[in-house]
């Protein structure tokens, strides 16, 4: 079942002491936006060059193993980065080692504070499902959920109603996606 629908069908005693948004984050881990990964595979070769399954330690450790890019993320980045002039391979007992160029070490300069966002909200201090803010966030969830249901059943959702609802939350959802980064 789709993450949302989980949290649509949450009810009072299925919660548990997360702030109430049940199985909502038992997904995955979030990974790593496709521009911060050239970054951070840059800042795992920075101290010393190495291979692909050295960069996935070294981005697990860094991020408290909250992230832990699959091997189809970083030998494409390695590919590409190698391709850009940012690394340089050698074959080393038949394996590729990778390490950090001039070029590398200047474009990690220039987006250094994306690592280190990325690895602070990584962190023990970064997101944290029952943080007050969160909690306040489950909180209007519910009851905008709540709103919807108690209005369909006792049948005040007229069509033209309906039309409107949409665009509010069109609207709504607009200004969401441009706060987070994201589009549909």
């Amino acid at each position: 079942m789709h993450p949302f629908h989980r949290f649509l069908e949450m009810r009072r005693g299925e919660r548990g002491d997360d702030g109430g948004w049940g199985g909502f984050f038992r997904e995955p881990a979030p990974r790593a936006d496709r521009g911060t990964v050239r970054y951070l595979v840059l800042d795992a070769l920075a101290k010393e060059p190495g291979h692909g399954y050295e960069v996935l330690r070294v981005i697990g450790e860094k991020s408290g193993g909250v992230y832990r890019p699959s091997p189809g993320v970083i030998y494409p980045t390695l590919q590409m980065l190698e391709d850009l002039g940012h690394v340089r391979m050698t074959a080393s007992d038949e394996r590729k080692v990778y390490a950090i160029t001039a070029e590398g070490r200047a474009e990690l300069a220039a987006h250094l504070d994306a690592v280190t966002e990325f690895y602070e909200s990584s962190s023990d201090q970064g997101f944290d499902p029952r943080g007050d803010d969160m909690q306040e966030l489950a909180h209007r969830f519910r009851r905008l959920i709540h709103l919807f249901r108690r209005n369909l059943k006792r049948g005040r959702l007229a069509p033209a109603k309906v039309r409107r609802l949409r665009a509010v939350l069109g609207q709504a959802i607009d200004q969401l996606e441009e706060l987070l980064g994201e589009e549909a």
